[in-house]
């Protein structure tokens, strides 16, 4: 047009502001948050990830990197925290700014108890308890992070009405990780020694831990009921590790105990929460919650369920959060008898539901105002931690050509891992990688939580696999899916004899095992309840056959609940030699009773063969 000037185009100066002033940020800021905190207009922001080639949104999340590069670019120095950093701050000026519920309050001590395999220590918190743990375990040995909140009811007692939360960690050495998990939670340490064993080497790990955590130790010197126990040689051994107890000049507090007749029991609680008053434990209930993942588990009926360790705030039904790279919503909390809770105040273990994902055991739990923040933050963890995958995946280089070239002589064997719970996921994962030798190379394909599916043995069946199942069972589809292709499934219930096979099939030296043979299945319609009988299960069997010597294994949501034996097969009111496909019956197990509608009753039986290395 005739006598227009068109404007002059918009340039972006390449100069960098000089620095003047310092800006929190936390991973994962979004363009928009990241133009508040440096007081300039989101456009502008834009723009200058445009010249430096990044097509930004104003809500998409930036890495740290490159949020710290632009805001030096404008002017200002960058200090990262983490988003539960922020939160905790944010939590913390918030209550500050209110008078009620500001105040810090005396909590519970966090205890966790260690020590060595079969040392006493579940039996110890069952007598504390007044429950019984160690029966539901496989094998009488822990392999769980459990969480239980006790009250002292002794009113003799000086602590009388005061708690405790006890962490009880496995004890077998695999279980390390687990435990270093238990000990970053705790306040205090008990060590549970065998009187009659003396200090082993998982006790010198536990003490490590602790001593790592820096947090103090209470030594429970237990079986001093035995006839061969020697408490003072115990006292001795662990004097000699740095322990020195109190009555020999030390700072250690040791307390002899019984947990079978359970003696000491409350000494033992009253010297707990001594320490622990000499710690001045503290926590905030009117802020929000904040606390630590201790297990998660994947659950058919209620799908993704973590247990929390609340350690600061009060937890209540419907507040959002995020959990690592998971994020959700608290629907439903239970305490760790079960029973339903609203709320759950400072150092309360609780069992959640409401996650849209399964998080890490170990991860921090942390409670948000905002559910749209949560998702950003969790999504961009998630697609940081698939970036890390994916960045660990083999390339194939030059060097590792040369590497395949040596190492052509090396057999490998593929693995393909199912758990019952994130933590044992993580434990036989390690474990199988550490059993790789110069000849053997293990590779763990797939890992995960839940039943053994047709896709699991679709994969091995592809990859020429094994699959371990630990705790779990194979869907009765992935079953006869495996028989067909021939893929062998090994079931393990107790981890040291996992890897004491693992490493014997290595050395091409698996004695004769014992086989199962498969014989049916039946499904519990109804329960009934006979005096001086028990339990009788009214079941329908779905599929073979059940005899009446036959040994079976009760499952819920496909996870293994008791392994015993028929104790009686009934036809209507008679007795029955066996019941097959299509037939009701009444079945009742040997010392067990606590069985439901719903479960399924499987039976085997089991056979002597020898068995072949795998190849």
């Amino acid at each position: 047009m005739k006598g227009y000037t068109p404007p002059p185009r918009m340039t972006i100066s390449n100069e960098p502001a000089p620095i003047t002033r310092n800006i929190t940020i936390t991973e994962g800021i979004s363009v928009k948050d990241l133009a508040e905190k440096l007081g300039i207009r989101a456009k502008d922001v834009i723009a200058r990830l445009v010249v430096r080639g990044v097509f930004a949104t104003i809500n998409q999340t930036l890495d740290a990197e490159l949020a710290s590069e632009m805001a030096r670019f404008f002017g200002a120095d960058t200090e990262v925290i983490t988003f539960e950093e922020q939160a905790a701050k944010d939590t913390t000026e918030a209550t500050e700014s209110k008078e009620e519920g500001a105040e810090a309050v005396p909590r519970p001590p966090v205890v966790t108890i260690m020590g060595h395999v079969d040392h006493g220590k579940t039996t110890l918190l069952d007598s504390i308890r007044s429950t019984n743990v160690a029966g539901g375990e496989a094998g009488g040995i822990t392999q769980h992070i459990g969480a239980y909140k006790v009250a002292i009811t002794d009113k003799a007692s000086p602590a009388y009405g005061r708690e405790i939360v006890f962490l009880d960690t496995p004890g077998h050495e695999a279980f390390t990780r687990m435990r270093s998990r238990g000990a970053k939670a705790t306040d205090i340490v008990v060590l549970v020694t065998a009187a009659d064993d003396g200090v082993m080497p998982q006790t010198i790990e536990a003490i490590d831990h602790a001593h790592a955590a820096e947090v103090p130790i209470i030594v429970a010197v237990n079986k001093i009921d035995k006839p061969g126990a020697m408490p003072e040689r115990v006292k001795k051994q662990l004097a000699d590790r740095g322990l020195l107890p109190e009555d020999w000049g030390g700072k250690t507090v040791f307390v002899d105990v019984s947990a079978k007749q359970k003696t000491n029991l409350n000494l033992l609680m009253e010297m707990i929460l001594l320490t622990a008053d000499l710690q001045e434990l503290k926590a905030t209930p009117g802020r929000a919650a904040s606390g630590l993942v201790l297990e998660a588990k994947l659950d058919r009926g209620r799908g993704p369920v973590g247990t929390i360790l609340v350690q600061n705030g009060t937890l209540r039904a419907g507040d959002n959060f995020v959990v690592g790279n998971v994020y959700g919503k608290v629907r439903a909390m239970f305490d760790d008898r079960g029973k339903a809770l609203k709320e759950a105040p400072p150092s309360t273990p609780v069992e959640i539901i409401g996650l849209e994902g399964l998080p890490q055991a170990g991860d921090q739990f942390v409670v948000v105002t905002d559910r749209e923040k949560a998702r950003d933050i969790s999504e961009y963890r998630g697609q940081k931690a698939r970036e890390a995958t994916l960045a660990k995946s083999s390339r194939v280089s030059l060097e590792g050509l040369a590497e395949q070239l040596k190492t052509a002589g090396m057999k490998e064997l593929n693995v393909i891992l199912k758990a019952d719970v994130q933590g044992s996921v993580e434990v036989l994962g390690d474990l199988l990688g550490r059993l790789s030798n110069e000849k053997v190379r293990l590779k763990l394909l797939r890992s995960g939580i839940g039943a053994i599916t047709e896709t699991d043995v679709l994969l091995a069946s592809a990859s020429n696999a094994i699959i371990i199942g630990f705790n779990v069972r194979p869907e009765r589809k992935a079953q006869e899916l495996a028989d067909q292709e021939k893929v062998d499934i090994r079931l393990h219930s107790i981890i040291y004899e996992l890897q004491d096979e693992i490493k014997r099939a290595m050395t091409g030296l698996l004695e004769p095992t014992i086989k199962e043979t498969y014989q049916g299945r039946a499904e519990v319609l109804e329960t009934f309840r006979i005096p001086k009988v028990g339990t009788i299960a009214g079941c329908r069997v779905s599929d073979g056959l059940i005899k009446r010597d036959s040994e079976v294994r009760l499952l819920r949501d496909n996870v293994v609940v008791f392994k015993g034996k028929v104790a009686s097969l009934r036809r209507f009111k008679d007795d029955a030699s066996q019941v097959t496909s299509g037939m009701e019956c009444g079945i009742s197990i040997s010392n067990y009773g606590d069985i439901k509608a719903g479960d399924v009753i499987e039976a085997f039986v089991t056979e002597r063969i020898a068995a072949e290395a795998i190849k």
